[in-house]
C-alpha cells in the first residue's frame, strides 16, 4: 500500500468538488488541476492549481462567494 494514495486521491477528489460547485455558479477555470511540482515532491504534497482568470471571471467567483454582497453598497 502506497501511504500517498490517499493524499493524491483526496486532492483529485478536491478538484473534481471545486470544478462541479463552480459549474453550478456558471464558471469555469481551464487551469484548474493539481499543481505538478507539489506532486513531484518525496512524498507528494499535492497542491491545487487554480490558474489564472479574466477579471469577470474573479467577478462571479466573489459574488458566488458572498451571494448579497453587492445590495449592500
Amino acid at each position: 500500500m502506497k501511504p500517498t494514495t490517499g493524499t493524491l486521491e483526496a486532492a483529485q477528489e478536491a478538484v473534481k468538488e471545486l470544478r462541479e460547485a463552480l459549474a453550478r455558479a456558471g464558471i469555469t477555470l481551464p487551469s484548474l488541476g493539481l499543481d505538478v511540482v507539489t506532486l513531484a515532491a518525496d512524498p507528494p504534497r499535492p497542491l491545487v492549481e487554480l490558474g489564472c482568470c479574466t477579471a469577470e471571471t474573479a467577478r462571479l467567483i466573489a459574488a458566488a462567494l458572498l451571494p448579497g454582497e453587492e445590495s449592500r453598497s
